[in-house]
Order: C-alpha cells, then structure tokens, then sequence
C-alpha cells in the first residue's frame, strides 16, 4: 500500500518545525525531509532528513535548473519514493516560501501513485505573527524568506498557504494572538478545519489535488460569505451586469489598499466571452484570464469541463447573461459595506449601457488589456 505524506508548509518557520516534530513523535519511524532553498538560483540546495531522534542525513543536491519546481522533481520525489518502503510516514518539511499546489499535484501524478499518497495538506502558524504578516507588502526577497530575486508578496505567499490547505495548525502567541487568528481564518478559509499545535491524523485516504485546485481556482472556488467576527468583516459583492473596464480600472486603487484580502470571479464588458480573476492582498492585485465562461462554450463543450465548473456556472446561470457574474469577496477589519457596494456598483455599466450590447462594449478603452493580452501571449 501506499506510504502516507503529509505536507508541511508555512512563512513562520517555528510553527512548522513545531508541527513537524509532533507528527514525528506521534509516528515512530516516520522520517520528514527539508530543502533549504535559500540559494536555489544557484542550482544548489541542502537536503536534510531526519526522524524523531534527530537528522539522518544532510547532502548538498545540484540541480539541472535552479527553481522549486525542478528541486521537486529532481530530487524531493525519488527522495520520498526511496524512503516509502522503511517508513510508516514521510513528512515534507517545505521552506517558508514554498506554496504546496505544485508539490501537492507532483506527489498526485502518474506513477509516483503507485508509491506515494498524499493525505494532508497542514499550513502551520504563528498566531502571533498571522495577523500581521497577512497585511505585509514586503516582497518575498526583502523579507529573507524567499529565494534571492522573488518577487512575489510575503502576503499573497502567505493566503495562498492558507487557503489551499486541508488542515491550519495553531501555535505560539497568547489567548489574544489565538483569538483574533481563528477569527481571521473563518474568515479567510471558513471550511478548513483549525487545530491548535496537535496536527490531525494524517494516515487517512488519499487526497484528490484536482477537487483542491477547484477549492481556489476563480471558476470554481468556494467564497466565504457575508460575516463579521469581532474586529474581522467579510462583505460579498454579487451582481449580474458587467463592469464597465475604465471605471473599474480607476475604482481599484481604493479596493486594494482599504481591505486585507480580496478576490473571486468577475466579467469585463470588454471581455464578454472571458471570466477574469480577482486575487489581491495586502494592497498588491492581480487579474487572471482564467478561460471562457461556460456560457460562451458550444453545448457539446460542456462535457469537457469538470462536474465542479458546471456546479458552479448552474448556482450563477440567468437566462439573459448565462453564468456570467461579479462575485468578489473583500476581507479586512470593520470594513464599510456600503461603502465597497457603492464603489462597486458605480463600476457596473447603466442600464442604457447594458441594452447597448457586447458589439458597442467591445469598442470601450480597455486599461486592463495590457496585462491580459500579454497573458494570452506568453
């Protein structure tokens, strides 16, 4: 059978060495493998493994092309895949900047099956530091946790870790630190379960890494609703018209920087075939094309997309736009309401817009096409 992997992940490098150990101590035999990733550009990392009674071993690894995605394939698989057969667990001890979708779907691939079964994706922690480092703008390179020239945000690293997650694991930090991080994390990942400092069990089936992608995907994601908890507000935003692209353009600036998190599904006038992703936090955004609405494919296409995408487009469908829809979500402390409703709102074509059809929208300056053009391209 199969041996169990769990992933470990997490920028607070105390609290995922703190899940890590537990589930060593709770699993003798059980051995986790870590890259140091520090200089990965370089084509070299350090690899060391260790179990319960400390490090086994430590070799320098050379790698064909610096980056995570070959140290994975490279070496952390046949790595795992050679240790599958003498251990009852293997732990990935992923570095602080590592997001885990692309080594969740590489250990969820072909052969590697055969050997391996992923069974839990746990992000670790610090209640402490969570709240803080959520609203950060630092890129990865200036904070020291990233890889020399990583230009992603500490921020957007940080909810990707949270929100692809199948366990949140709790520690350090005070009543108040743990207080005001589950509150921030209901209303960031309201389904994922929360446990503090004791993992959960980690030897259970097999983890489905495409019913996880569509758990984040814009498409198909699942948006937390409407809620306030204390100091933390989620407001939805959910409309059937479509947003005019140059009003939308000027209104983001404001959207951005006055909430934490934000993201979702939404459709560009100027776009009328395409649905675009929304995905900002802590005042940095970007947009994705993330292919057609299910509207703008031919009936027999619709076979070809996942029960998920098809779930998703019925809870949307109206007879006149199909499941094309503003769906946004912002997260953020006391956030007005009205205020983002009303901003949103003022961004939406006017009725007399709207009868004017896609034919006159298509003719409208587009500000965004720059970026989502050069997407198509590249």
């Amino acid at each position: 059978m199969a041996t169990p992997v769990v992933l470990v992940v997490g920028l607070h490098s105390t609290a995922r060495s703190a899940t890590v150990d537990h589930l060593l101590a709770a699993h003798p035999g059980a051995v986790a493998v870590h890259h140091d990733l520090r200089v990965v550009s370089s084509g070299r990392v350090e690899r060391t493994v260790r179990d319960a009674s400390g490090v086994l071993e430590r070799a320098e690894v050379r790698l064909a092309h610096g980056c995570v995605s070959c140290t994975v394939r490279e070496d952390l698989v046949p790595e795992l895949i050679r240790r599958a057969a003498a251990a009852p667990l293997l732990v990935v001890d992923l570095w602080d900047s590592v997001e885990p979708r692309t080594v969740a779907e590489a250990l969820d691939a072909g052969e590697v099956r055969a050997a391996l079964r992923l069974t839990c994706v746990a992000t670790a922690l610090h209640t402490e530091h969570l709240p803080i480092d959520i609203a950060r703008g630092e890129r990865m390179s200036e904070t020291g946790q990233g890889a020399t020239g990583d230009q992603r945000y500490l921020a957007e690293v940080l909810a990707r870790q949270v929100e692809y997650a199948t366990a949140l694991i709790l520690h350090g930090g005070d009543e108040e630190d743990h207080d005001l991080s589950r509150a921030l994390l209901s209303h960031l990942a309201p389904a994922t379960p929360v446990f503090a400092a004791e993992p959960p069990d980690v030897t259970g089936p097999a983890l489905c890494t495409r019913m996880l992608a569509e758990r984040v995907d814009p498409a198909t994601a699942v948006l937390p609703c409407d809620a306030r908890d204390g100091e933390v507000t989620t407001v939805v935003w959910h409309r059937l018209r479509p947003l005019h692209p140059g009003r939308l353009y000027e209104a983001l600036d404001e959207l951005v920087t006055q909430t934490v998190r934000s993201r979702g599904r939404f459709w560009l006038a100027t776009r009328h075939e395409r649905l675009l992703g929304w995905d900002a936090v802590a005042g940095g955004m970007s947009v994705q094309d993330a292919g057609p609405w299910l509207a703008a494919l031919p009936e027999a296409a619709w076979d070809l997309v996942s029960p998920a995408r098809r779930a998703a487009a019925a809870l949307d469908w109206t007879s006149h736009f199909g499941d094309r829809v503003q769906h946004l979500v912002f997260v953020g402390p006391d956030l007005d309401r009205e205020r983002i409703h009303g901003l949103l709102d003022s961004c939406l074509l006017t009725p007399d817009e709207t009868v004017a059809g896609s034919s006159a929208w298509a003719r409208y300056e587009d500000p965004f096409a720059p970026l989502l053009d050069l997407q198509e391209i590249t």
